[in-house]
């Protein structure tokens, strides 16, 4: 395995942790989603650094994986569940975090679901605990709030350049038996929801990620891959983040399909409850310790 710099780690958390407070007085009714992703992603590169990912903004029964288009007039409603979620990368050194606010104001309760769930998360991790013994933890709080957590969604290990790095950390119970390493950094993610408990793909994509470099047969196709190699390396991109480099919206169309032909790009749909249901995330990334965790992004 690649050393790790966990001064990279925690400067990426340092800075998304300002980002994240700073952030939250963005999202506010009749605001533009996409003017909010920008922000954030300028907020970023003011720092000197560039995101990890792109800015997800995911409404209400859309749990994950949703980032403005390009052109998008989407802006937020009086009654949104908002779900920000990004991360910044410090020469490989990675960090995710997630927020969400109630513009309804009326549903306090989901939000304290996946927020205490988080909390109680990361007092109990600590080297030799097993990540599906925190999926425990995470279901018990989010239940007992008279919610369900999401099943199918994730936390995540995290390595140099490496946004998911192989170990998950679910949300609910399970017999998983990898048992948390001093050392190791993961970002945790409850997420708590009203409906059925898991999410369903979308036929809508707007987020990729390069998974095998290839042959690829259009001139467009193999400017476009160079730029991902060069850019982004293996984390995940927008599409909007591609439009300046391409000559027209039909041929970057056309060479992201070739590449996803090809399995060269992996394609992230977005993400909706299954039943509908409102959904409720707050993440931190943590490098476990000898004795329990410190939280890069607190």
């Amino acid at each position: 395995m690649d050393e790790i710099n966990y001064d990279d780690f925690r400067t990426a958390g340092k800075i998304a942790s300002k980002i994240r407070k700073e952030s939250e007085n963005l999202v506010m009714p009749g605001g533009s989603l996409l003017d909010v992703a920008e922000t954030i992603e300028g907020m970023i590169a003011e720092e000197g650094y560039k995101p990890a990912f792109p800015v997800n903004i995911s409404i209400n029964n859309i749990a994950a994986h949703y980032t403005p288009e390009a052109g998008s007039d989407a802006v937020f409603g009086d009654d949104d569940i908002v779900k920000v979620d990004f991360g910044v990368n410090v020469n490989d050194g990675l960090s995710d975090t997630a927020y969400t606010i109630d513009l309804s104001e009326k549903h306090g309760k989901l939000l304290d679901a996946s927020r205490k769930a988080l909390d109680a998360a990361l007092k109990f991790i600590k080297p030799g605990v097993k990540v599906g013994e925190v999926g425990g933890v995470v279901e018990e709080i989010i239940k007992a709030d008279g919610f369900k957590p999401i099943s199918n969604l994730t936390g995540h290990m995290l390595r140099p350049g490496i946004l998911h790095a192989g170990i998950d950390v679910p949300n609910v119970k399970t017999e998983d038996p990898y048992e948390f390493q001093e050392g190791d950094i993961f970002a945790i993610e409850p997420f708590a929801t009203d409906g059925k408990g898991y999410v369903n793909d979308t036929d809508q994509v707007e987020i990729f990620s390069l998974y095998m470099p290839g042959q690829v047969r259009m001139r467009e196709s193999r400017r476009i891959l160079t730029h991902i190699l060069n850019e982004y390396g293996l984390l995940p991109f927008a599409e909007r983040w591609l439009h300046k480099e391409c000559k027209s919206k039909l041929l970057l169309k056309n060479a992201l399909k070739e590449m996803l032909r090809t399995q060269m790009l992996k394609a992230y749909p977005v993400l909706k409850e299954a039943e509908g249901g409102l959904v409720s995330q707050f993440e931190h990334t943590i490098i476990i310790t000898a004795n329990g965790v410190e939280v890069t992004t607190k």
